[in-house]
This record gives C-alpha cells, structure tokens and sequence, in this order.
C-alpha cells in the first residue's frame, strides 16, 4: 500500500492538520485502521492522533482518496472529534471517569 499526500492544511485553532491523501493498493481497499497507520507513519504521528473521515474508492479502481485530521495529541482529537468517528478510529478515552457522572446523575 503506497501513501501519497495531496494536500495538507493547518487548522491552529483546533490543533490540527487536514490532510488529503491517495493510497495506490494492489488488493481491495484497504480497512480504515490499517490506512490511519500508514498514514500515521508516513506523517511521523502516533496512530491515534489521526483520524480518517472518509475513504471513497472508485469500482474497478486500485486507487482510494480520503480525508483525515492529525492532531497535535490524542487528548485534542477526543476534545474536538465526535464519538462515533473517535469509535470508527479505535481511539479511547484514557479517562475511564469521563461516562461516570452522567450515570451518577
């Protein structure tokens, strides 16, 4: 799997970069974990401190484009992202705390 970057964006406010990207792979598209580590190591980043958005890969085609953010630590991705991309991305809140007071309510 070969990852090239297109594009990359800085967003200071929200410390991060975005980032579009193109993977050239020889079987079917890749999964979104083995994409967020390569591009991970392709942007010398902890593989939780990228998130993927989308993956859009055309029929027939060994080419896929997508988007994703790379934050500047895991803790600013789980401050700014929303659960269900932080779930997509298998990336997990450090504090196990964080779900308690809601229930305690």
């Amino acid at each position: 799997m070969e990852v090239e970057i297109l594009s990359e964006e800085q967003n200071p406010m929200l410390h991060r970069s975005e980032v579009r990207f193109q993977i050239v792979h020889d079987e079917a598209t890749p999964s979104r974990l083995s994409v967020r580590d390569s591009l991970a190591a392709k942007l010398d980043k902890d593989s939780s401190e990228v998130v993927v958005h989308e993956m859009n890969t055309k029929f027939g085609m060994r080419k896929t484009v997508g988007y994703a953010k790379v934050y500047e630590s895991p803790e600013h991705a789980r401050d700014v992202e929303q659960d269900h991309m932080l779930e997509r991305n298998k990336i997990t809140a450090e504090a196990d705390g964080e779900a308690d007071p809601e229930e305690a309510e």
